[in-house]
């Protein structure tokens, strides 16, 4: 039985009809570029945060660029951040011209907000948390911490549409978060797309010219912008697919209930949600016991695994000249050493988690 870490194929069969009529009405339109459609999904996106504003760009790391540069983040300050994430990350913030402060992770698999303080330097100007594998960080000690220093909070929300902390969704804790819709996500695009979630007017109009080339109306530039306009098509997509966005996260919790229903060891754990996390269920990320020779093992039974991430950022060749070395992060460091993601996606048979789990049981036995 061959179990896929993922089956983007299987996702079109069952969408197949709406996503033909989607691109179908794009095209009859003429019209790719910034149009209604987007529009459209921005403000169907406001109305499923409750966040203000929102805007279509050209991928999650646009928008975490886009977001730091719009508070004024640039060469020089230093940005708090979690070392357990996609490397767009730390590139996100270097590409500005700011240095990425690692600090490390607690059980949760998030930045752990009690060492945040540790890290403040005069510098510092801004905390970016990661709400990764869909799990939303502790934001009340976060903002009590960026009051206290009055530094900027910019949520990278990447994996976390979806998701609530204390019934607050993911992106609303700040001024400014950035998410992802690449294909990889529960609400994902035909490609790259991502988007900014604001409150403030001011932000949402500077991201708005900024993200076409600094263009304010047709014929006027105010600022020196760049390319990273969501298109037309890739909204409309989007915009359909967040109808079944709640769906899909209750299938997914499904999925973890049956996991934890079938694997009967003590070596693999399942990092189970905080009292007041509502997780997007982005990835099903594990910590075992073993972790590399268990993935050979189910390789061998055609079941797909991956790991995320097998490197924490700080140890990265990109991030030497940040001059971090191992035993800085531990946490980090240890976890990544048994980092795996089991097959998790909405289309997964009962059938097919039970075989999974008796392989590892198996494994483990």
């Amino acid at each position: 039985m061959k179990v896929e870490i993922l089956d983007l194929k299987q996702r079109f069969v069952e969408e197949k009809k709406e996503l033909l009529n989607c691109i179908r009405r794009v095209i009859q339109k003429g019209n790719l570029i910034l149009t209604s459609e987007v529009e459209f999904f921005e403000k169907a996106v406001t109305k499923f945060t409750g966040s203000k504003y929102c805007l279509g760009v050209n991928s999650g790391t646009d928008a975490l660029m886009l977001s730091l540069w719009s508070i004024g983040i640039k060469k020089g300050d230093e940005v708090i951040t979690s070392p357990i994430s996609f490397i767009a990350t730390s590139n996100s913030i270097s590409h500005i011209g700011a240095k990425p402060v690692f600090v490390d992770i607690g059980d949760n698999l998030n930045i752990n907000p009690d060492l945040i303080e540790k890290a403040i330097t005069k510098k510092t100007k801004a905390i970016m948390p990661v709400h990764w594998t869909g799990r939303v960080s502790n934001m009340d000690k976060i903002v009590k911490i960026a009051k206290k220093y009055n530094l900027a909070i910019i949520e990278d929300a990447a994996q976390a549409m979806g998701a609530f902390f204390k019934n607050k969704h993911a992106g609303s804790f700040s001024k400014i978060s950035g998410f992802s819709a690449h294909p990889f996500k529960n609400l994902n695009a035909v490609g790259d797309a991502g988007f900014v979630l604001t409150n403030e007017k001011k932000l949402y109009e500077k991201i708005k010219m900024y993200r076409n080339h600094g263009l304010k109306g047709r014929d006027n530039v105010e600022i020196v912008g760049v390319n990273s306009r969501l298109d037309s098509l890739h909204a409309e997509v989007l915009r359909f697919r967040l109808k079944r966005l709640n769906s899909i996260i209750s299938r997914k919790r499904k999925n973890i209930l049956l996991y934890k229903k079938y694997l009967k060891t003590n070596c693999l754990k399942i990092i189970p949600e905080g009292k007041y996390e509502k997780s997007s269920h982005s990835m099903f990320v594990t910590l075992c016991k073993n972790r590399d020779e268990l993935q050979k093992y189910l390789e061998k039974f055609k079941i797909q695994s991956r790991i995320y991430y097998k490197t924490p950022l700080h140890l990265y060749n990109a991030t030497k000249y940040l001059k971090y070395k191992k035993g800085d992060l531990p946490k980090a460091e240890e976890f990544s050493k048994k980092f795996l993601s089991l097959p998790y996606h909405q289309h997964l048979s009962e059938n097919q988690i039970k075989f999974v789990c008796k392989k590892i049981n198996q494994f483990y036995s």
